[in-house]
């Protein structure tokens, strides 16, 4: 039957983030720690003008990840802080529309990439057929109890979605790479990303993206730890562990440092490597844009929360709230249950914000 059709952010209200901070602000240090709220704005073109209103260098300023401009989103910043200034300044700014500082304090180190726990996320689906409307709601909430197939969204790939094989193309030596490092990146993590969705896809159709084989590299969810899956009782156990979603198996992000499986997973991975074009001399090659790490198959959803939304004209729609781990995308939730339509992605990007499209955001 053909699949329900959703659209997602007709406004900034039908997308709100609030990212979940891996630790909080100590109250002192020479970083100045910065909640914000933002509705329009790029994360980087926020925390440039963050710090100019605070009249610091923007290059000494950091962020956990990188937050959508076609939304409503809370996150932290920190910015370099000299000791006799308040943290009360932050909260004091005139800022340009769109932009509203929450909460200010000190710290000792710098933020950076991948210092958050996660993210939560509060999305409207409209223009669903009134008679899908409780299925979807159904459908939606099945997912948090057994999480969806960890696939890297579309954003990943840039607004052309060709972002990973222009990559390829100067890897292996066929033209020539983007002169601005960053960009590089961005490209580089593109292609890791699509070989990643490549082997998850052939986990998904043998029916093994949920569950764990002998030799694969399993992670916990509860503690990240990792370890290879053996044989026998043990094996079983493993595999028991995983239906109750307490670990998963793991992909690959691939890179001259990556930890490899064993037995059959590491031959589907070496398989989907090798189709690429990619050698281990490539990765080498690369190693200063990504040395390589694993990914969990599985994606888990808590907090769960569907409900059917009536708007004041009388119009059904779908409310959907859910946490997702640092690395997750919602588009990749949503896409399990229904044909998703963001608007956003017809319109022409800035600068910045096709930048933040293409960021390397699973180490976020």
């Amino acid at each position: 039957m053909p699949r329900t059709t959703a659209i997602l952010r007709q406004s900034p209200e039908d997308f709100v983030v609030e990212e979940l901070p891996a630790y909080e602000p100590t109250g002192e240090g020479p970083h100045l720690f910065v909640q914000l709220r933002k509705i329009g704005w790029t994360t980087d073109a926020a925390v440039r003008t963050l710090a100019a209103a605070l009249g610091v260098d923007a290059r000494g300023a950091g962020h956990a990840g990188l937050k959508d401009r076609h939304a409503i989103t809370t996150q932290w910043a920190s910015f370099p802080f000299a000791s006799g200034r308040s943290a009360e300044e932050a909260l004091a700014l005139t800022l340009p529309e769109g932009l509203q500082v929450l909460r200010a304090e000190r710290h000792g180190n710098k933020l950076k990439p991948g210092h958050l726990d996660g993210n939560r996320f509060d999305l409207v689906l409209r223009g669903v057929d009134p008679g899908a409307v409780d299925a979807l709601v159904a459908d939606l909430s099945a997912l948090g109890r057994r999480g969806v197939p960890n696939r890297f969204g579309v954003q990943r790939f840039g607004r052309g979605g060709d972002n990973a094989e222009r990559a390829l193309s100067w890897v292996t030596g066929r033209t020539r790479p983007p002169r601005d490092r960053r960009d590089q990146r961005f490209a580089f993590s593109s292609l890791q990303s699509k070989l990643f969705n490549e082997v998850l896809d052939r986990r998904v159709n043998e029916g093994t993206w949920d569950t764990v084989l002998e030799g694969d590299l399993a992670k916990k969810h509860d503690t990240g730890g990792m370890f290879v899956v053996p044989g026998g009782a043990e094996l079983e156990d493993a595999v028991g562990r995983a239906a109750a979603a307490a670990l998963s198996a793991t992909g690959p992000l691939f890179g001259a440092r990556m930890r490899w499986p064993e037995g059959y997973p590491a031959e589907i991975e070496r398989a989907v490597l090798g189709t690429s074009g990619l050698t281990a001399e490539h990765l080498e090659a690369c190693r200063h844009l990504g040395e390589g790490t694993r990914r969990p198959f599985r994606l888990p959803v808590a907090e769960m929360r569907a409900e059917r939304l009536v708007d004041p004209q009388g119009a059904s729609h779908v409310r959907v709230a859910f946490v997702l781990p640092k690395g997750g995308f919602a588009t990749t939730v949503l896409a399990e249950v229904c044909e998703v339509v963001d608007v956003t992605r017809a319109a022409a990007p800035s600068p910045d914000e096709a930048a933040s499209e293409e960021a390397p955001e699973s180490s976020r």
